[in-house]
C-alpha cells in the first residue's frame, strides 16, 4: 500500500493504453511497457466498475515499489513510481521475455486485490472467528508493530492469490511457471516472517483454484481464509 502525495501525482485517464492518450500525458517508454502489460487487468477493472485511477509519479522515486496501490477519497489509485527508480527496469529484467505480459498482469491483479479489500471495507481485518494476537514471546513494546506487520502480510497474501487467480482464468497454460516465479520471488527476495512472506498462501495455491468463474476475488478469498490458519 502506498500513501499518495497529491501534489506530486499525475492522473492518467482510464483509456490511457490507447496510443493517442498515452502520448498526450508524455509517459516514458518504461511506464508505457508496464501499462501495456497491465492493460487487460485495467480493462477488467473498468468492466467491473471499480473506482480505479492510474497515477504516474513524475518525480524521481528511488527505492519505491514500481507498482503499488493507494486509496484516496473512496477511489483506488494504481501508482507507477518508475522515474529515477532502477528497480522498475530490474523487475522486467528478472522476467522471462515469453512470460512478460502475463507476469505484468499478475502484478496488476495483485494490486487490484488490494483495491477490492479497501472497497469492501475489509482492509487489514480478519473473519470473525480469527484473532490476531502476537505470540506470548513478543515483547510488549513490539506487539503493536507485530500486529501491523501481520495485518499487512495477510493483505499481501490476498493480493498474491488474486494475481494467481487471474493467471488461472486468463493464462492457464502458464499457471505452473508463474506460480513458481512468484514463489521464488517471495522466497528469495523477502525475509521470512516479514510483510511479504506470503508462502503460507502460495503453497496452498500450488495446484490452482477449484473454481474461478467470473470473480478472481471470490476464488482468492477461499484459499486466503485457509491460509490464515497456516499463517498463525
Amino acid at each position: 500500500m502506498l500513501k499518495l502525495a497529491r501534489a506530486i501525482a499525475v492522473h492518467v485517464a482510464a483509456a490511457f493504453w490507447a496510443a493517442n492518450s498515452a502520448a498526450a500525458v508524455d509517459l516514458t517508454a518504461l511506464e508505457l511497457r508496464w501499462l501495456h502489460g497491465a492493460a487487460p487487468v485495467l480493462a477488467y477493472a473498468r468492466e467491473q466498475r471499480l473506482p480505479l485511477d492510474v497515477v504516474v509519479q513524475p518525480q524521481p522515486t528511488p527505492g519505491a515499489s514500481p507498482l503499488a496501490l493507494g486509496f484516496v477519497g473512496g477511489r483506488c489509485k494504481l501508482v507507477l513510481s518508475m522515474r529515477g527508480n532502477p528497480e522498475a527496469q530490474a523487475v522486467l529484467d528478472r522476467i522471462e521475455p515469453a512470460m512478460m505480459n502475463a507476469t505484468l498482469e499478475l502484478m496488476a491483479a495483485h494490486e487490484l486485490g488490494h483495491c477490492r479489500r479497501y472497497l469492501d471495507g475489509a482492509w487489514t481485518t480478519l473473519p470473525s472467528r480469527f484473532v490476531a494476537e502476537p505470540p506470548v514471546d513478543v515483547p510488549p513494546e513490539q506487539r503493536e508493530a507485530y500486529r501491523q506487520m501481520r495485518a499487512v502480510r495477510r493483505e499481501e497474501g490476498f493480493g498474491d492469490l488474486v494475481g494467481l487467480a487471474w493467471v488461472q482464468a486468463h493464462h492457464p497454460q502458464h499457471y505452473a511457471r508463474l506460480h513458481a516465479w512468484l514463489l521464488a520471488e517471495r522466497s528469495t527476495s523477502r525475509r521470512v516472517g516479514t510483510h511479504h512472506d506470503t508462502l503460507a498462501w502460495l503453497r496452498l495455491a500450488g495446484s490452482g483454484f477449484e473454481v474461478v468463474r467470473s470473480s478472481i476475488f471470490g476464488a482468492a478469498s477461499t484459499l486466503w481464509t485457509e491460509g490464515l490458519l497456516a499463517d498463525d
